[in-house]
């Protein structure tokens, strides 16, 4: 008898038990998706980035050379 009330209580466990845990699997699955998609727009923001701070470092160079050439102008 007690075996079966185990039995039993058992099944109507099983598929609660079931539920939680595809609940948790799906959260899971969410944060792991928005993780995803937050490195790839961090890894956008870098090449980005690494584009404009290459243009400023080519700029910044040029007015340094356009400075020296001023300056040679001005003290003739």
């Amino acid at each position: 008898m007690a075996i079966k009330e185990i039995i039993n209580s058992s099944v109507d466990v099983l598929p609660n038990v079931v539920l939680e845990v595809g609940k948790i699997v799906l959260w899971l699955q969410a944060i792991g998706v928005i993780l995803v998609l937050w490195i790839i727009f961090q890894i956008v923001a870098v090449v980005v980035n690494r584009k404009k701070r290459k243009a400023l470092y080519s700029i910044k160079s040029d007015l340094a050379r356009i400075e020296k050439k001023i300056d040679k102008l001005s003290k003739k």
